[in-house]
């Protein structure tokens, strides 16, 4: 019999910082940044018939005023970075005007009237604009400020704050998407055509170790990066470890398949519903951009974890006495699956699910799509792939609730993990918070910032193995805290993906990593010695990919 866990539950720990963030708004002072739209987000403004383009004379009038973008910055209360894009002139003599983003109407009326005659908006007018700009915003850099006799939050307020947050628009909708992405996932899993392709690939390359693990760990990858896929290959487990065994490898080899593969996909999800779509829409960064730095980053993971499995499993092919598992007995219990052909039916769900990515992808970039497309297409998707299996509706009825069933626990530590933002923002100390952490690490530079914002979600990982949960904790903080240290939201995101995916490879309050290894047999003990090294070689690469981010303006 199990002996239950005695680390907290996620949950526990989650609640348990509501409490936390609670006594954090009796405790720290209360103040604000000022806010702003970011450009481009609202109607344009209508040009002036017969005059030069707005960009162009507000270029002019600040020049001939002898003002610097940051002065111009101060009356309107936005970063001078958005002067910049609001000019979007020429960075030297003798070079054309460059395109920026558009200026939106309700400030774009402030702007003519401030370079026709000199006159700045009031702090009403500039109010106004802001509000009437729907869309991300961003904090404005040195503009946080003391608020004096504020009232606290009532003592009850970790209670009333949960169902607030699970009634949030956004966080509602992220929780339906959840549960509506794994039922359509319990759906495809119904067909047979995830078990059939991943089984198809186990029986192409069973003659070629080396190819097997490369192939094997890249299409687990391929699954955790698009569709988030991570529960579905514990049935694998049995099968590759008999595999592994019969090829004179062992079951850590097959862990390190499996695990790494998950781990990789989820670190550097291009389209992962679950973590990335998830982060970027917390952090206002259009879902899905970024996919192409994201997918060559994991193809160079990928490489890192096979060439890391490689090693071994030919270490111990030439001595079997140098397995970490040598002393485990897998003399039963390890059996091929009864079905994985791969069926006309079946390839043809694979075909469909190929070109429902496709799709989304597409619609994002030329149509606005976000949740609500996503969302249909992938009911589409489970029709679609019951029909062509021949599932009845009442099997795919019930295999969609299971899959739905699934993902209780993860839409639960969503909305949980939401009430603490929440409580910090009701409470007026979230933007304290984020002053704080910015003036310690202000001096540093970007990149710096970058790699400390790596640090904090590898931390967290520990405490809240969900990439979803973890997702609505940090982003909240790590956005607005890339607008004031210089890194981009998208690399935030990126931060946030690595520190979830990577350590999700060894903390033990993963239940997925601890159930994975109870299946294989493989003492927690032992592979932490296999994976150690492998994490370190990870965030080498992570940190180098960070690097790259930075200098191209990811």
């Amino acid at each position: 019999m199990n002996k239950p866990s005695r680390f907290p539950h996620p949950l526990v720990l989650i609640f348990a910082m509501v409490v936390l963030a609670q006594i954090l708004t009796y405790v720290l002072p209360k103040g604000a940044f000022a806010k702003e739209p970011r450009p481009g987000n609202g109607t344009a403004y209508s040009e002036v018939a017969g005059k030069a383009p707005l960009r162009e004379r507000l270029h002019a009038a600040r020049e001939a005023r002898e003002l610097s973008q940051e002065n111009v910055a101060r009356l309107f209360v936005v970063a001078a970075d958005t002067i910049d894009e609001w000019e979007a002139g020429p960075l030297a003599e003798g070079e054309e005007w460059r395109p920026g983003s558009h200026i939106e109407a309700a400030v774009g009326a402030l702007l003519e009237r401030w370079v026709t005659d000199g006159t700045a908006p009031s702090a009403a007018e500039i109010l106004a604009w802001k509000s009437s700009v729907s869309g991300r915003t961003s904090v404005v850099p040195g503009s946080y400020e003391r608020i004096e006799d504020a009232e606290s939050l009532p003592w009850h307020a970790a209670l009333t704050s949960v169902p607030k947050a699970f009634t949030d628009h956004d966080t509602s909708s992220i929780i339906f998407f959840v549960f509506i992405v794994g039922g359509v996932i319990g759906i495809l899993r119904a067909t047979g055509a995830i078990d059939a392709v991943i089984g198809k690939a186990i029986q192409g390359f069973a003659n070629q170790p080396v190819l097997l693990i490369a192939v094997m760990t890249l299409l687990f990858a391929v699954g955790s990066s698009t569709i988030g896929m991570a529960e579905e290959y514990m049935p694998f487990i049995p099968l590759l470890v008999t595999l592994c065994l019969a090829l004179r490898m062992d079951a850590i080899v097959a862990l390190g398949v499996v695990y790494i593969g998950a781990g990789v996909g989820y670190g550097c999800a291009a389209l992962n519903p679950f973590t990335v779509l998830v982060a970027q829409g917390i952090a206002g960064v259009e879902p899905t951009s970024g996919w192409l730095f994201r997918v060559v980053f994991m193809l160079a993971a990928v490489g890192v974890g096979v060439l890391h499995i490689t090693r071994y499993a030919r270490r111990i092919q030439q001595n079997p006495e140098a397995s970490l598992v040598r002393d485990v007995d897998y003399s039963e219990g390890y059996e091929m699956p009864a079905d994985t052909a791969l069926t006309f039916p079946r390839f043809l769900v694979l075909v469909a699910f190929v070109s429902v990515i496709v799709l989304f992808v597409y619609g994002v970039a030329n149509w606005d799509w976000y949740f609500n497309e996503l969302m249909a297409v992938f009911l589409g998707l489970g029709i679609v792939g019951a029909i062509l299996t021949q599932l009845s509706p009442n099997l795919a009825a019930k295999k969609f609730c299971e899959g739905a069933a699934e993902m209780t626990t993860t839409a639960l530590l969503i909305g949980v993990a939401k009430t603490i933002g929440v409580v910090l923002t009701d409470g007026q100390v979230i933007d304290t918070v984020i002053h704080g952490i910015a003036e310690a690490i202000s001096g540093f530079g970007a990149f710096a910032a970058s790699i400390g914002m790596l640090g904090v979600q590898c931390v967290t990982n520990f405490f809240i193995p969900s990439g979803s949960g973890q997702a609505y904790v940090t982003m909240p903080i790590m956005a607005p805290l890339a607008d004031l240290t210089g890194v981009s939201r998208q690399t935030a995101v990126l931060a946030y993906q690595t520190g979830d995916g990577f350590m999700n490879m060894i903390v033990p309050t993963n239940a997925l990593l601890m159930g994975m290894l109870a299946l294989g047999r493989v003492p927690y003990g032992r592979w932490v010695r296999f994976i150690v090294p492998l994490l370190v070689q990870l965030v080498v690469l992570t940190i180098v990919a960070m690097f790259i981010a930075s200098l191209i303006g990811y």
